[in-house]
């Protein structure tokens, strides 16, 4: 009797992913490329509203990137469930990183003007952001192998790629396009409106096959939801941010731009009786007030001005109200004027109010104006300058704090005429009597005789300038008026003679010099005036 073997059934085949038409990965990387710059436009312009709102420029950024690099590694611990629905899960994470990145400027600039709660919202925002942009990686993973099978190792090769590359892009976009063109509030509104139509509507068309015509609807109308928000936020943006930035000033706000470089606000009151009071806010610091700029700006300039001073070299000072001081003599044949700001000397030109207090400084022939780095700028400088005034806000950021450096001091030198001098603003040696201090032994290591001097100035208290010329063993240089000094308001040989007399309690200090790779006085004036 012969018996037949059963043919052993054939093994189940596996179910091949659904095929999808040629150009589909292509397309998705693209996606990916879009939402990795979305990604990075959020976290530079978190950095750059704590930079404007707050300072310390060092601080914002390093808590910000530390807070979403810790929440991206939670949220692809999180992601790990969703994997099974992948693209029904990475289309609601874009449509709501669209939506929380895009309003996060709006909602922290709202928590500063209101609610005085701006480091805890930073905190959250930041912690939010980065936990849903961490989501995406194992979800775009996921999607990737879905269109075509590959190894581990090629997948995340393509999928870091266009996700570096995209980065890369946003983070040129934030400063060159995005901030000129719409201002960091409405910026990040249109990344938020990308985002969600590159990360959502992308995504679903994609894989609109594989997806239930219920999902696909919902995340469309999820998208169009992001949309309405964002664009009527859009719409509304200019009204909120007067009125949230109004709350930041007492007096009406009459001209507010926010720059590459910082946040310029002017104020104006209305009042009654008197002149009406016009300040200049840089990053909500104040730069002036029209009632008494003239005590500061005479302090400042004419005591460095009492000796040669055929060419006179002014930097910062971009309000022009140093220059006119500066232009007051006849004598004076060029002054060149270095200000970073393209924005502030546009303005002390044309905003009428600065324009009457400037005197049309800006329009005299002998002056020429530079927009540019001062550090750079005198590392090319070609020529010399019988004196020069240093008229910088205060170094309470790390880009400001380099031009209080001994190695800035160093290259004035270079450009300053033998027996020239250089007057510095060094800030309040009453409210920040260590970054004053500071400021003055650091342009003596650089090897300047100086004189340390101060004025009431009633808008900004007790403040503070040091005289210097060449020469660390010479004499040091006397405050004094030239014999043919204009009419002053305000100075005079007798006030003179008694600035350079410090009362007990804010006489000098054993601080140390600052440089650029131990900016010491960026640490004193975070921490004292951060009291005030």
């Amino acid at each position: 009797m012969s018996t037949t073997t059963a043919p052993a059934p054939s093994p189940t085949p596996a179910v091949p992913p659904p095929a999808h038409p040629r150009g589909t990965r292509v397309l998705l990387l693209l996606a990916v490329f879009v939402c990795a710059a979305c990604g990075l436009v959020y976290e530079l312009a978190l950095t750059a509203l704590g930079s404007y709102l707050i300072g310390n420029s060092v601080m914002q950024t390093s808590v910000v990137i530390s807070v979403m690099v810790f929440a991206m590694g939670v949220g692809s611990l999180a992601a790990k469930p969703l994997q099974r629905r992948a693209v029904g899960a990475f289309a609601l994470v874009e449509l709501v990183l669209g939506l929380v990145g895009g309003l996060s400027v709006l909602l922290l600039y709202v928590a500063f003007s209101w609610l005085r709660i701006y480091m805890p919202a930073m905190v959250v925002a930041s912690f939010v952001v980065g936990l849903l942009i961490g989501a995406e990686i194992p979800l775009l993973m996921t999607l990737l192998q879905r269109i075509r099978r590959q190894e581990a190792g090629s997948a995340v090769a393509d999928l870091f790629a266009a996700d570096y590359v995209g980065a890369l892009v946003g983070g040129l976009c934030f400063p060159l396009l995005l901030l000129p063109a719409f201002g960091q509030l409405k910026g990040a509104l249109v990344v938020g409106a990308v985002n969600a139509v590159a990360g959502g509507g992308v995504v679903l068309w994609i894989f609109r096959r594989e997806t239930r015509r219920a999902v696909r609807a919902g995340l469309l109308a999820g998208v169009g939801a992001v949309l309405a928000v964002l664009g009527t936020v859009y719409v509304l943006a200019d009204d909120i941010e007067v009125t949230a930035r109004q709350r930041l000033y007492r007096d009406p706000i009459v001209h507010a731009e926010t720059t590459p470089y910082q946040d310029v606000v002017v104020t104006r009151s209305t009042a009654f009786t008197g002149a009406p009071d016009t300040r200049l806010f840089l990053n909500g610091d104040l730069q002036f007030s029209s009632v008494d700029e003239y005590r500061y700006h005479e302090a400042l300039v004419h005591p460095a001005l009492s000796g040669e001073r055929a060419s006179v070299l002014v930097l910062g000072g971009g309000d022009a109200l140093a220059l006119r001081e500066v232009l007051r003599y006849g004598d004076v044949r060029e002054v060149t004027l270095v200000d970073l700001d393209p924005a502030v000397t546009r303005l002390a030109r044309t905003f009428t109010p600065l324009v009457d207090l400037n005197g049309r400084a800006l329009e005299d022939p002998r002056v020429t104006v530079v927009n540019a780095d001062a550090f750079t700028w005198l590392r090319d400088a070609g020529r010399r300058y019988d004196a020069v005034v240093v008229d910088f806000p205060d170094p309470d950021t790390a880009a400001l704090a380099k031009l209080y450096s001994v190695e800035f001091y160093h290259l004035l030198g270079r450009v300053l005429e033998p027996g020239g001098r250089v007057v510095v603003q060094a800030g309040s040696p009453f409210f920040a009597p260590r970054t004053y201090w500071s400021v003055a032994a650091t342009i003596r290591e650089a090897g300047y005789a100086t004189t340390a001097y101060q004025v009431d100035v009633p808008s900004f208290g007790n403040w503070g300038f040091v005289l210097a010329i060449p020469g660390a063993d010479g004499p040091p240089p006397t405050p004094r008026l030239a014999r043919d000094a204009p009419p002053l308001r305000f100075l005079d040989g007798a006030v003179l003679e008694a600035a350079t007399v410090f009362p007990r309690d804010r006489r000098p200090l054993d601080v140390r010099a600052s440089t650029l790779m131990d900016p010491v006085v960026l640490e004193y004036a975070r921490h004292e005036w951060q009291n005030y």
